[in-house]
């Protein structure tokens, strides 16, 4: 890839400037090709964050594109936040320019690396992590990379590179990826996401079907054997096929009768010893735990890797205990299917924090665990009436404008033993940068209580 766009008349566009778009134009300078990055951000930020790619030789622009260069480039880098129709990428398409996500860039530095590649709608970060924790665990150097902290093109330009890359990979990346080839694909689930940028559901999972691009009878599959919409999506793929379950035997599998996570017939962990709440965990760790057994790793150091892990930032985190009421931060939860599973975890009263930026889906879906369990909805950011509209009967929802307010709303509401419960269901663009930032705001309002 990189000798192909090497040239004194050759140039590279990389589109958008976030994690991703910013390692990548800083690899591809490292291999001595010429970029044209650009972002429609501007700000003394902005300026902060690409200061290193213009000494890096990159030429920059913010605050919009110059449409008619991308559209002379030899290639275009696509950071995943940028939408398909955006003009950059459609003057590109028009004018037959290929355009290819940061983790082929990546990968074109890296493909001598084992890759564990972690996608689905819900469960992926923390299936992510548990899966880099497990092969660590197991002896091998081993990072977790992509939508999980460091993009791949940053992987690669470490001094010494990991032997396997635990890589989690949205719909979005899988759109423009071609040219990644999984040692082993995990797939957690599938449920409607995103249809504020896809046109169909179907679109959405035509892009999630992209990881079985290079199928071949080597490729080894780990899936959910629970989830309908995945082995539909599965059958028929070239490879050896391994998959966990909830509801009974498979070659990764939770005993409920016995509460033990098993390999098949053989014991791997008593559900006490794995410190992560809710059964969606337990299936992330079941997979993780059979992408890790595929590189090599033995049950007992799987299993002592399962024992030391502990819960991720922002996905079901425990903050603290404030008079006598369990604070949760669980604002990963950006769409309705992650934020049922947060409610199917809870397993006392609880009140829940529900908007921000709505992204298509009816929140009735949440009538039936809300119903007889739930003290009350507070609803706030720009979804507030939609939520306040799908679930007033069901339960009592009150509204609250700033993020304040609804933090004092949900102190009025709950009672001691209860649960104050941040699973949002909506993406946090209109108050927040990012779910991270919601987030932390809600850990320091709880923990300065």
């Amino acid at each position: 890839m990189f000798e192909q766009w090497r040239g004194a008349d050759r140039e590279v566009a990389v589109v958008g400037l976030a994690k991703s778009g910013v390692a990548a134009t800083r690899l591809l300078r490292r291999e001595g090709v010429t970029v044209y990055a650009s972002d429609i951000a501007e700000g003394p930020a902005m300026e902060k964050v690409v200061a290193p790619l213009r000494s890096a030789g990159a030429t920059v622009e913010l605050g919009g594109h110059d449409l008619e260069r991308i559209a002379r480039a030899t290639a275009v880098v696509v950071s995943p936040g940028v939408p398909p129709e955006a003009p950059p990428l459609a003057i590109a398409r028009h004018a037959h320019v290929p355009i290819v996500s940061e983790v082929d860039v990546g990968w074109a530095a890296l493909s001598s690396a084992s890759y564990a590649v972690i996608t689905g709608t819900n469960g992926k970060t923390t299936t992510t992590a548990l899966t880099a924790h497990l092969l660590q665990a197991a002896g091998l150097r081993a990072v977790a990379a992509g939508n999980i902290g460091e993009p791949l093109s940053g992987v690669a330009m470490a001094p010494s590179p990991p032997a396997w890359i635990a890589l989690e990979i949205s719909s979005f990346q899988l759109h423009d990826t071609y040219a990644l080839v999984p040692t082993v694909g995990l797939m957690t689930n599938l449920a409607p996401d995103h249809l504020d940028r896809y046109e169909s559901l179907g679109d959405y999972y035509a892009d999630k079907a992209r990881l079985f691009l290079h199928a071949a009878a080597a490729s080894c599959w780990v899936t959910n054997a629970d989830d309908l919409e995945v082995q539909r999506m599965v059958s028929g793929v070239a490879g050896r096929h391994e998959r966990f379950s909830l509801l009974g035997p498979s070659e990764g599998w939770y005993d409920r009768k016995a509460r033990q996570l098993k390999f098949g017939d053989q014991v791997l962990l008593q559900r006490d010893q794995l410190q992560l709440l809710g059964n969606h965990n337990v299936a992330n760790a079941l997979g993780a735990a059979l992408a890790a057994r595929r590189a090599g790793g033995t049950t007992k150091a799987i299993a002592e890797g399962l024992r030391t892990f502990r819960a991720l930032p922002h996905r079901l985190e425990p903050v603290r205990t404030v008079n006598g009421v369990l604070w949760i931060n669980d604002s990963k939860a950006t769409n309705v299917a992650s934020t049922t599973v947060a409610l199917e975890a809870m397993d006392r009263p609880f009140v829940l924090l529900l908007g921000g930026r709505h992204k298509g889906q009816p929140y009735t879906g949440l009538a039936s665990l809300l119903r007889g369990r739930c003290r009350g909805v507070v609803a706030y950011g720009e979804a507030r009436e939609l939520v306040k509209k799908d679930l007033d009967g069901v339960v009592s929802v009150v509204t609250g404008q700033s993020f304040e307010e609804v933090l004092e709303e949900a102190r009025r509401l709950a009672q001691p033993g209860d649960v104050v419960l941040l699973s949002p269901a909506c993406s946090s663009y209109d108050m927040f940068t990012n779910y991270e930032e919601r987030g932390a705001r809600f850990r320091a309002a709880v923990e300065a209580m």
